[in-house]
């Protein structure tokens, strides 16, 4: 990477250009506390969800949908290989992390789409799981998902590879989650996956809640989501903990906008009263 275009890391910054990679990047994470090397398994840029709140640049095309496991093994390794070394800090974009992020905190299947809708995402995940375990590196592996395909037996099967499921839940009500989350596949589908897979392992929610249009959430719309996460445990599933965050790079839709750390807050706070535990990211 050029002087003249070198890279300051830090969370305001998600883009997931690395080199000449086509699949592995990284990024600093707010809420994994350090950076998150990423695989992307949609360089296509197509997503069964389209998030008002996203940032990834759908105007521009993507590219071929086909992804090459043995070339994302590749890419991989040749990063795990510098953490492994030690090496990483040196080079760019890492030597422009600030000292206190400095700090491989996982695997993350993430990037331009929902990864479990790629046929490949099953030997994929196995691929980095194979790359992470040779070395002997000790961060976690995470699925980062909105959970619509967790009923297809070949994500199903291929959940236990991650050590870590962060799933994604936005909304407590149809028309909030259709708003939100930009889909018109049923919020039910997504709560009864969500329920499924916390019944065999505790998962991960992540929640983000913004301003549309200048108003924030209605109090009723918090009051539906705190239910759905109250019907999971009830239905025997396990949460492990509740990320609470907003907006913090460029929507692609302007009417979305941040909201403010006391109402985050306030969300989290709300949440610990179901007995889980929660953490709010303004």
């Amino acid at each position: 990477m050029s002087a003249k275009a070198k890279r300051v890391m830090d969370f305001r910054d998600h883009r997931r250009e690395l080199e000449k990679n086509r699949y592995v990047y990284a990024v600093v994470s707010r809420r994994a506390r350090g950076v998150s090397i990423g695989v992307n398994l949609n360089p296509d840029k197509v997503c069964n969800f389209d998030c008002p709140y996203c940032q990834v640049d759908r105007t521009t095309p993507g590219g071929p949908s086909a992804v090459d496991v043995a070339a994302l093994r590749a890419e991989l390794e040749a990063l795990l290989d510098q953490v492994a070394a030690g090496a990483l800090w040196r080079s760019a974009p890492f030597d422009s992390v600030a000292p206190a992020q400095r700090r491989v905190a996982d695997v993350a299947f993430s990037g331009d789409g929902e990864p479990t809708t790629a046929p490949e995402f099953p030997a994929a995940a196995q691929a980095a799981r194979t790359a992470r375990d040779e070395r002997q590196l000790r961060f976690p592996m995470r699925l980062i998902t909105n959970a619509t395909m967790f009923d297809r037996p070949r994500v199903r099967e291929a959940l236990p590879l991650f050590d870590e499921l962060w799933c994604k839940l936005d909304a407590g009500s149809e028309s909030y989650f259709q708003l939100v989350d930009g889909t018109r596949l049923p919020l039910a589908q997504v709560l009864r996956n969500l329920r499924d897979v916390a019944r065999r392992r505790p998962i991960v929610i992540q929640s983000l809640f913004l301003r549309w249009d200048g108003q924030p959430p209605p109090v009723a719309e918090i009051d539906a989501y705190l239910g759905r996460l109250r019907d999971i445990l009830e239905q025997g599933g396990k949460i492990e903990r509740v990320q609470v965050y907003s907006v913090a790079r460029k929507p692609a839709d302007p009417r979305c906008s941040p909201l403010e750390a006391e109402r985050l807050e306030a969300i989290a706070a709300r949440v610990r009263s179901l007995g889980l535990s929660a953490e709010a990211f303004a």
